[in-house]
């Protein structure tokens, strides 16, 4: 059965290219175009998409205010964001995450539109077929959940973490590293304000470009209890404080002057097509604090983060991966677990729990 898209965006040339891109690919039927939100709305009854690539900034009503409409009316239709690189761009992109969007792709500049409809098809293809993956397990788990009678109550209660490997180091860590991708803003904005301030600092590699990362820590920084902020090269670490690796670069820890330690911004090659990449910072975490340190691998595309944990886990640290079911995309989590690289499988609501028991 084919995954029914609609595109939305103000921009012809985006609705030619973006509906042709997907038409190009099988198992996928462009139901429809909208050129603006209000437009899109009155499309989604009689058309039932499964997917709406939704532009961020168009007049009328724009992607935000259409998503919330979405959620509200048709909370099983995904959407994926399209987004400028600019800051009001970004902001807005960063909300709609948070708020459940399934992931966004960056538009290229239209006035060079030629040489970058390739761009925008890697962008593309790998969104729709995880979204599609997600519909279909969800379908499943839907089945495996489904009450044997009508009266059989539905839990609402989380599975307990399963304990895959028990740790052996006796001390307690002094610094946590994340590793997150597809579907991150809104797991992070659920997790990491249920942590307490711990004095001891955290890394956060969220996939994401330029601009779009500042935009993430602003965000979770009015949220949280940490404070959050996006790194910056030669900082000191400091306890208390949530490390975001900006967008287009690596963050890596290292030994500072006096017995601190600093953070690292480099502009060194991709890993696992990543950059920032999630095995290249926890390698340097494992590093500097060894045993004394947590890694948490959770929702996002890929397998970037495995390698990394595997050098992490090798120096005794405890290693914490996000379960399907809690998973947008069950990539990066299930090929860490599937490696024998991670200690507890936890879903979403249960992770920061897990954090605090490795730190206090």
């Amino acid at each position: 059965m084919n995954l029914r898209v609609l595109v939305v965006d103000d921009t012809i040339m985006y609705r030619k290219v973006v509906g042709d891109i997907l038409a190009e690919m099988p198992g996928i039927e462009v139901v429809g175009t909208a050129n603006n939100g209000k437009i899109a709305l009155t499309r989604i009854a009689s058309l039932k998409p499964d997917l709406i690539t939704l532009d961020v900034e168009m007049p009328i009503m724009n992607g935000l205010e259409t998503l919330q409409e979405i959620q509200k009316s048709y909370p099983d239709v995904g959407v994926i964001m399209l987004s400028t690189l600019t800051k009001r761009g970004s902001d807005i992109t960063m909300r709609a995450l948070e708020l459940g969007a399934f992931d966004f792709i960056a538009k290229p500049d239209a006035d060079v539109m030629q040489e970058n409809v390739q761009l925008l098809r890697n962008a593309i293809g790998p969104r729709v077929k995880a979204f599609a993956k997600r519909l279909e397990l969800r379908s499943l788990l839907k089945q495996r959940h489904r009450p044997v009678t009508a009266a059989a109550p539905v839990s609402s209660v989380p599975p307990a973490p399963t304990v895959l490997a028990s740790s052996r180091r006796t001390g307690k860590s002094k610094a946590v590293a994340i590793g997150i991708s597809t579907g991150g803003p809104n797991a992070l904005t659920k997790m990491l304000p249920q942590l307490p301030k711990l004095g001891v600092p955290i890394f956060v590699v969220q996939h994401m470009p330029p601009v779009f990362t500042k935009s993430l820590a602003e965000s979770l920084d009015s949220k949280c209890q940490y404070e959050v902020r996006e790194a910056e090269h030669n900082e000191i670490v400091r306890p208390d404080v949530i490390y975001i690796a900006p967008g287009g670069r690596h963050m890596r820890v290292a030994s500072g002057p006096g017995g601190t330690k600093i953070i690292q911004v480099t502009d060194d090659p991709p890993e696992n097509n990543c950059k920032p990449s999630v095995d290249y910072m926890f390698r340097f975490v494992a590093r500097e604090y060894g045993a004394l340190s947590t890694g948490v691998i959770m929702t996002g595309m890929g397998g970037d983060g495995t390698l990394g944990l595997k050098v992490l886990k090798s120096f005794g640290a405890v290693t914490i991966g996000q379960d399907e079911e809690s998973c947008v995309v069950y990539g990066m989590p299930k090929i860490a677990a599937e490696a024998g690289v991670v200690d507890v499988v936890s879903p979403l609501q249960m992770i920061a729990s897990e954090i605090i028991r490795t730190v206090r």
